[in-house]
């Protein structure tokens, strides 16, 4: 992985974290979620256009995204309603790495070395700290399946993202049509569980899902361009320093506790990015 890459995908964290934290902010964790996806939706449909049409192949690619962003953003939204951001963001991000890795090793043709394997353990022991907190703390539980679900959907799209880019050779067109997939799906869905009410939003929430939007357009758009150039299973590890991320705009904008857990999680977290460049 090149330096270029290395703080591209870092930058990319950053904006995911922050994106996170917005949607927290919201009244309504589940309004703020479908004005992200609606105008990410928007935005993608009209860069979409400004590219050459997908290839037949790479529609199904696209669709298979579509599904697993959707569930991504369901889980994540519901888990936002049970628990706090320096909790929830661990949890949902922290187990997509170690799938993304066993996957990577078994389906596609990246070479991982052995001390890239390690890098991502360390992230992973790093991150199942900061997340312990779920048991020992007297949170709510219900956290903990809506998190893993979220992880599993972020492994999901992870691989068929990586996969798909490569197989479309644009990525600005295929992150392009991704969001305006996921909008048709997100929508109706949000729909049938939640009815209208759902989806009443304040003018704040609307400015807040709004620059979520752009963040987190952003943050993928990059990501997925990393994925082209790089091994899947090194940027989907790296792009779990969002989690370090997290935790402080958790612990210094909305006052989570800062334990030794946490600390000791983070510097884990750290240790892993270091060796992602050895």
């Amino acid at each position: 992985m090149s330096l270029t890459v290395f703080l591209a995908v870092l930058g990319a964290a950053l904006l995911h974290a922050t994106w996170n934290a917005l949607i927290k902010t919201g009244a309504s964790k589940i309004a703020s979620m479908f004005i992200l996806t609606l105008v990410q939706g928007v935005a993608g449909f009209g860069i979409a256009m400004t590219q050459p049409w997908p290839e037949a192949q790479v529609w199904l690619w696209l669709a298979a995204s579509g599904v697993f962003h959707a569930g991504y953003k369901l889980f994540l939204a519901f888990a936002y309603e049970q628990g706090d951001l320096s909790r929830v963001y661990p949890i949902a991000r922290g187990a997509a790495p170690m799938i993304v890795t066993l996957a990577s090793a078994l389906l596609l043709i990246d070479v991982i070395a052995p001390m890239e394997y390690a890098a991502i353990a360390l992230l992973g022991l790093g991150i199942a700290l900061m997340a312990r907190g779920a048991f020992t703390n007297g949170e709510s539980r219900k956290l903990v399946p809506l998190a893993l679900g979220s992880a599993c959907m972020t492994a999901g799209y992870s691989l068929v993202d990586g996969l798909g880019a490569r197989v479309a050779g644009n990525a600005v067109m295929y992150v392009g049509w991704l969001f305006t997939l996921d909008a048709l799906l997100f929508s109706p869905l949000i729909l049938a569980l939640r009815g209208t009410a759902g989806m009443r939003a304040s003018g704040k929430d609307w400015g807040i899902g709004a620059l979520a939007a752009a963040a987190s357009y952003s943050a993928y758009a990059i990501a997925v361009w990393a994925m082209t150039v790089a091994p899947i299973a090194l940027v989907t590890a790296l792009r779990e320093t969002s989690i370090l991320f997290a935790v402080l705009i958790g612990w210094l904008f909305f006052k989570d506790k800062m334990d030794r857990g946490k600390a000791i999680a983070a510097v884990l977290i750290v240790g892993g990015v270091v060796l992602t460049r050895l």
